[in-house]
C-alpha cells in the first residue's frame, strides 16, 4: 500500500463575491480530484484546536498525526532544523521575515506594506541577511538566512517571556504602531527591527529592486518564537517509509525532527511560480525507490489568500490538479492498493488575509474500495456529508488505519 497527502496550504475559504457566490476550491475547475472525490471518503476535520493559534505549524503537526497541545514550541524551532541549526536547549528562536514598510521618518508610524517583500528571491535575501548579520550578530544574536523572505534569528540564553509579537501578514495594510513589541525582555528586539530600516533601505539590492519596479525587503520583522521539542519519528508511529516535499522552511523542519526524507526540489518557491511539475515527479520518484508515504506540501492557495489574490488562488487549486494531482494519481495506479488524502491544513480567507481555525474539509479515495462521495470536492459538500472529526491529529490514523 502507498500513501500519498497532497496538502494545499491554506485552501479553505468562505464564498467570495468575486467569484459568484462560491469559495475559490467551488469556483475552481479540477477535474481530477472532481473524478477520484466521487468515490472518496469526505469530511470536515478540526485541525486546529480553539485555544491554539492557527498557524501552518500547528496545522500541519495536526494533519501529520502530531498533537499540538504536546508537541508544538512554537514556529521558528521547526525552520531552525530545516536550515540546519542545531539549537541548543537554551537557545531561543524566532522567525525573521523581510518586510516591506512605509517611509515615514519614526518607525512605529510605518505601515506593512508587504509581509514577503515582493517575494524576494533567495539570492537578494541572502546576501541582505549576510549585510544585517554583520552589524548584529554577536555572542546572544545570530541571524541565519532562509529561503525568500522566510529566516530565523537564534537568541543564546533568551527568553520566550517578549509578550506578543505579531506575525506580519496578519497586519498587512496596517499601521504597526499598535502592534511593536512593548515587553520589555523584547527591547533588544525592536530595537534590531528600527535598526535594519536604516541599514536596509539604501542598500544596493533595494535600491536596483526599486529601479526595476518591485517592492523593497527595508526592513526585518520578528515574531514565532520558540524552542526546539523533539517529536516522534513518523516511521515508529505508523510503520511507513515517509517523505516530505516542500518549498518552505517550516515544513522540512517538520520532516527532518519527524525523521522523513526530506526531498528539495529545484524552483520550489512556495507561491503560484512554483515548480509543480517538480514537486510530482519528486513524490513519484520517492515513491519508486521504496518509500511508503509521501506529504506534498503546496504553500501556493495560502500566499495568494494572504494577498488578497482571488483569481490566482483559484488558478493555484487548478494547477494543482492538472500538474500535480494528475501525475501522482497516474502513477499510483501502477501500485496493487494506493491511499490518497487531500486537504488543506487551514482556511485563508481572501476577506481576512489570514488563517482561521475552522474545519477544514478531507478527501480520502483508497483505489480498491469506494467511497460514497461527492460530486465535487468543496467546503460545503464535505459538510454535507456530516462526517466530522473534531479532533485535529486523529486524521492521519484515520486515513492510514481507516
Amino acid at each position: 500500500m502507498k500513501y500519498v497527502v497532497l496538502l494545499y496550504d491554506g485552501m479553505a475559504d468562505y464564498p467570495v463575491e468575486e467569484l459568484n457566490g462560491k469559495t475559490p476550491l467551488g469556483a475552481s475547475v479540477t477535474p481530477n480530484m472532481d473524478k477520484i472525490a466521487k468515490k472518496s471518503t469526505v469530511g470536515l476535520v478540526k485541525t486546529v484546536a480553539d485555544n491554539l493559534k492557527p498557524g501552518s505549524d500547528v496545522a500541519n503537526l495536526s494533519v501529520l498525526g502530531y498533537d499540538p497541545q504536546i508537541y508544538y514550541s512554537g514556529r521558528s524551532p521547526l525552520e531552525a532544523g530545516s536550515i540546519g541549526i542545531d539549537m541548543k536547549p537554551t537557545d531561543v528562536s524566532f522567525r525573521c521575515n523581510l518586510v516591506t514598510l512605509s517611509d515615514e521618518p519614526e518607525y512605529a508610524d510605518k505601515t506593512i506594506l508587504d509581509y514577503c517583500a515582493g517575494d524576494i528571491s533567495t539570492e537578494e535575501a541572502a546576501e541582505l541577511i549576510k549585510y544585517l548579520a554583520e552589524h548584529f550578530d554577536n555572542d546572544e544574536f545570530k541571524y541565519y538566512n532562509g529561503v525568500s523572505y522566510r529566516h530565523c534569528l537564534i537568541w543564546n540564553n533568551g527568553t520566550l517571556d517578549v509578550g506578543t509579537l505579531t506575525p506580519p501578514h496578519d497586519i498587512t495594510g496596517k499601521k504597526i504602531k499598535e502592534y511593536i513589541p512593548t515587553h520589555p525582555n523584547a527591547a533588544k528586539l525592536y530595537d534590531m527591527m528600527v535598526r535594519s530600516y536604516d541599514l536596509l533601505k539604501d542598500h544596493p539590492i533595494n535600491k536596483a529592486r526599486v529601479e526595476r519596479g518591485l517592492a523593497p525587503a527595508n526592513s526585518i520583522w520578528l515574531w514565532g518564537e520558540g524552542v526546539r521539542k523533539e517529536l516522534a519519528p513518523f516511521t515508529e508511529k505508523y510503520g511507513l517509509k515517509s517523505s516530505m516535499i516542500s518549498a518552505v522552511d517550516l515544513l522540512k523542519g517538520i520532516g527532518k525532527f519527524s525523521g522523513m526524507n526530506v526531498v528539495n526540489v529545484p524552483g520550489a518557491t512556495g507561491y503560484i511560480d512554483t515548480n509543480f511539475e517538480g514537486k510530482a515527479q519528486a513524490a513519484i520518484d520517492e515513491l519508486k525507490r521504496g518509500q511508503d508515504f509521501v506529504y506534498v506540501h503546496m504553500e501556493a492557495p495560502d500566499e495568494c489568500g494572504h494577498r488578497h489574490e482571488i483569481e490566482n488562488k483559484k488558478k493555484s487549486i487548478e494547477i494543482i490538479d492538472e500538474k500535480v494531482l494528475g501525475p501522482i494519481l497516474d502513477a499510483l495506479e501502477e501500485y496493487d492498493d494506493y491511499k490518497i488524502m487531500i486537504l488543506p491544513d487551514h482556511p485563508t480567507p481572501l476577506a481576512l488575509r489570514t488563517h482561521t481555525n475552522d474545519p477544514v474539509p478531507f478527501l480520502i479515495y483508497q483505489k480498491s474500495k469506494d467511497g460514497k462521495g461527492v460530486d465535487k470536492f468543496t467546503e460545503e459538500t464535505a459538510k454535507a456529508t456530516g462526517l466530522f472529526i473534531e479532533n485535529g491529529p486523529d486524521i492521519m490514523n484515520y486515513f492510514i488505519n481507516g
